[in-house]
């Protein structure tokens, strides 16, 4: 059925006349009584009462009308919804990640998403600072963000990977078999403690041990670090993607008690329901496992 003879309906029965709906909606009144007339041919029988003192709804009208105005802010929306699907696909999203993350996630994620929407851009930036994610979304600077869990996120958070930590360890360390390191065995040795703000989860995971280290900061790459270490230079904690691949200088080694961060997205309410931002964070749901191996 034409929403548009239904729009029309709309107006005359709220005017309660043909002359006054024809100045609006700009037909004539013939053109706008002979309109009504089919509609009620195609609906089956009268919804208007036609009098001297003008058009009322009759009591089929009444019943109707209610569906009528139902209907057409349903096809309202279903049109919208529409049009923002069309914009989005030509639309740009931009994605703030953690260098680890990046790196070992998001060239197999954009890969899987781009098959589903080839015409998405995605404007990628790399920071190494843990809370300059949140900061860049907050500030409206980028859409989605990869990023750890924070005391403190004013955004959708939607965890994706308990990541584990491991103590970094010079290849010559005496674990005499040991496959896990007790943080108390931090005490006294020299940390390479890692910058922008990512000791804040390394001295969680040492807890009362995170006073009795001797720490030493550094404003280098995760790489330099674990070279560092390597060289006999002191130890450190990483996490498990900040560690993948070879590393033969270092032993990488889980912490007892075993500790984690949570990894995930975080997205403001507003993007979220954007069509090409959800269908991102759907292509990464189910890579989670192929991403992480579990």
């Amino acid at each position: 059925m034409d929403s548009r003879k239904l729009e029309i309906l709309l107006t005359v029965t709220d005017l309660g006349s043909f002359s006054k709906a024809s100045e609006v909606v700009g037909y004539t009144q013939s053109g706008l009584t002979h309109m009504m007339d089919s509609l009620e041919n195609e609906i089956g029988f009268p919804v208007l009462d036609r009098g001297h003192r003008g058009i009322a709804l009759n009591e089929n009208g009444k019943i109707l009308i209610p569906l009528i105005r139902d209907f057409l802010k349903a096809n309202t929306n279903l049109n919208n919804k529409i049009a923002e699907m069309k914009t989005e696909k030509s639309a740009t999203i931009r994605v703030a990640a953690y260098a680890s993350m990046a790196l070992n996630w998001l060239p197999q994620i954009l890969y899987s998403f781009r098959r589903t929407c080839p015409e998405v851009t995605i404007d990628l930036r790399m920071v190494d600072h843990a809370i300059e994610p949140f900061e860049l979304l907050e500030s409206g600077k980028t859409d989605i963000i990869f990023a750890s869990r924070q005391d403190k996120m004013n955004c959708r958070w939607i965890p994706l990977y308990r990541e584990p930590l491991y103590a970094i360890l010079p290849s010559t360390y005496p674990l005499n078999g040991r496959t896990e390191f007790p943080v108390e065995e931090f005490a006294g040795k020299e940390f390479l403690m890692p910058y922008g703000q990512f000791d804040k989860e390394v001295k969680k995971a040492l807890g009362p041990v995170a006073d009795r280290i001797i720490e030493k900061n550094s404003k280098v790459d995760d790489e330099t670090v674990v070279r560092m270490v390597g060289l006999g230079l002191g130890v450190s904690i990483m996490s498990e993607l900040m560690i993948r691949g070879p590393r033969d200088s270092v032993l990488c080694v889980p912490i007892k008690p075993l500790s984690y961060r949570e990894l995930g997205i975080g997205v403001d309410n507003e993007s979220y329901n954007r069509y090409s931002i959800r269908n991102l964070i759907d292509c990464v749901n189910s890579m989670m496992s192929s991403l992480t191996g579990v």
